[in-house]
């Protein structure tokens, strides 16, 4: 299944109300707006909706986060909190965009290449 959003690629998504429990691993980019209990990693792009909540540690390339993470991230390249965005928990990244209206309760650290 492939979608298109904002002229990215997407090859996979959970839609709202879809809720999952597990290990998740994923190639090129995927978009959550359901509810997700785990893990996620992948060296690519995770997207993360305005209604998806999600408790889960994350390893991951890049990631938007647009609704709610329980967990701590681990982002190799790029972070961004969107006004919607809210994290509880630690993220560690190359770098971190937070917008205005953003929560983050947690610690950030920067990772040196």
């Amino acid at each position: 299944m492939k979608l298109w959003c904002k002229s990215e690629e997407i090859s996979g998504f959970l839609d709202q109300g879809t809720s999952i429990t597990g290990e998740l691993q994923f190639s090129n980019t995927l978009r959550i707006d359901g509810n997700f209990h785990g893990s996620i990693s992948s060296s690519d792009k995770l997207i993360i909706g305005e209604h998806a909540v999600i408790h889960a540690d994350i390893k991951v390339g890049d990631i938007e986060v647009h609704g709610q993470i329980f967990g701590n991230l681990e982002v190799k390249r790029r972070t961004e909190i969107f006004q919607t965005g809210k994290l509880r928990g630690d993220v560690q990244t190359s770098v971190l965009v937070i917008h205005a209206g953003a929560v983050l309760d947690g610690r950030s650290r920067s990772e040196e290449h």
